[in-house]
């Protein structure tokens, strides 16, 4: 591999048409000058320069290295300042992961306003359930419902989101209206087994704790499914608020037990690799989520 230093230098003997110049130009010693070039010349197995006393001139190998020496530097010069602007103001493109009904009706009504304020930030959102490892894939960010963040990355909480226990009016007016969390034992609860606490759920009210253990025919790690069968009457469905909020508004699935908080351990967050030196792209974008929900530590 071509030195990019050596290069420099060589650049500069050219322009100054002097090893002494170039020298001077540089702030180095002649013999470091010298040093360089020679060293260009033992890799490229080619005299690079005529050399006598009056005249310093490129040989035909030194004409064309010369000119591609030019373009490398410059090339250099272009990725450093490309970097630079990137930790200098919000831009490039944000790869985030995200679960599937959270993109759909929590991210995308705010993407509008968010584009609007950092026009040179661009999104790459992978919207999936699965747990993505933000190293090994590339993630820049991920938001992720969970009782206990993993390890070794930092966790933001996302606040103002609750779960709701619910189900369709058909299912209700079949199995009854459970009264008590402890009735959801007799019921069918529709599970993501990926989810940590997926056979048993937790309630509070008023400093009371009940932990219920649930079960029903059907578990899957598709959100989607799980609501399109509680809206088809297969049981109930613990979920995120925001997930159910249209549905809660046309009356297609109704809010049982409401006087009970369900899973007060479980949270949203956002999840990121530590880094002192946070891309202003990343540090943008949380912050207007962490500001959307009221989350602490917000700018």
């Amino acid at each position: 591999m071509i030195d990019l230093e050596a290069c420099r230098v060589f650049a500069r003997v050219v322009d100054e048409h002097s090893f002494s110049a170039a020298a001077r130009s540089l702030g180095m010693s002649l013999p470091a000058v010298s040093k360089h070039v020679a060293r260009l010349e033992r890799e490229l197995e080619a005299r690079l320069l005529h050399r006598t006393t009056r005249r310093l001139s490129l040989t035909e190998a030194g004409a064309v290295f010369h000119g591609h020496c030019l373009r490398l530097l410059e090339d250099a010069r272009a990725a450093q300042d490309g970097v630079l602007r990137l930790h200098d103001a919000p831009r490039g493109e944000l790869r985030l992961s995200a679960p599937v009904s959270f993109a759909a009706t929590e991210l995308a009504p705010r993407l509008p306003a968010f584009f609007a304020r950092y026009p040179e930030i661009s999104l790459d959102i992978d919207a999936s359930d699965r747990q993505v490892d933000l190293a090994d894939e590339g993630f820049d960010l991920a938001i992720r419902l969970t009782e206990r963040p993993p390890e070794g990355l930092v966790a933001r909480a996302l606040h103002g989101l609750r779960r709701v226990v619910c189900a369709s009016p058909e299912y209700l007016r079949r199995a009854g209206v459970p009264e008590h969390p402890a009735e959801l034992s007799r019921h069918e609860c529709l599970t993501y087994p990926q989810f940590e606490g997926a056979a048993r759920w937790n309630f509070e009210r008023a400093g009371e704790h009940v932990e219920v253990p649930v079960r029903g025919r059907l578990r899957t790690n598709s959100s989607e499914l799980l609501l399109r069968s509680a809206r088809q009457g297969l049981g109930l469905l613990r979920v995120r608020d925001y997930t159910v909020r249209e549905d809660l508004r046309r009356g297609s699935l109704r809010e049982v037990l409401r006087e009970w908080s369900p899973d007060t351990r479980a949270g949203i967050y956002l999840l990121y690799l530590p880094n002192r030196r946070l891309p202003p792209k990343a540090r943008v974008f949380i912050d207007y989520l962490l500001q959307a929900y009221d989350a602490p530590g917000a700018a």
